[in-house]
């Protein structure tokens, strides 16, 4: 019975719940940049770019394709052909650019505040400043 009480006391420890809480906000913030990337940033960029690509869909096939499968990256996938699929690399790495630039942003906002509810140092009295001072010339 020690090592459930063990376990129940470990469980219930306020940075594990924090930690299971960041885990999940994570995801479910996660699933909102891969949003923001896809339906967004995405189409936007292709567009500049003079057309609309799909950056996915942009890959070397790298072996033979068998007949009847269409050139397409998820039947390609499917099929078991290998791809080098650098568009969806280019993808990933701006979704990871984003949720880097954004984390770093909320970091720096939160510091901010801290170092707002930090108290501030109160003002040294004059009797003390003149006091170092006599320390000071006494130690010369």
């Amino acid at each position: 019975m020690s090592v459930l009480k063990e376990f129940r006391d470990f469980a219930v420890k306020g940075n594990v719940i924090d930690l299971a809480v960041g885990v999940i906000i994570g995801s479910a913030f996660g699933k909102i940049v891969d949003s923001l990337v896809n339906d967004i940033v995405m189409p936007v960029i292709s567009t500049l770019l003079g057309g609309h690509i799909d950056f996915t869909n942009l890959f070397v096939v790298l072996g033979h394709i068998p007949e009847g499968v269409p050139r397409t990256f998820d039947a390609l996938k499917k099929a078991g052909v290998p791809i080098f699929a650098y568009g969806n690399f280019i993808t990933i790495s701006i979704n990871f650019i984003l949720l880097a630039f954004v984390i770093f942003q909320m970091v720096k906002l939160v510091n901010r505040v801290r170092i707002l509810d930090l108290p501030s140092t109160p003002p040294v009295q004059e009797e003390v400043t003149l006091l170092r001072e006599i320390r000071d010339s006494l130690k010369k």
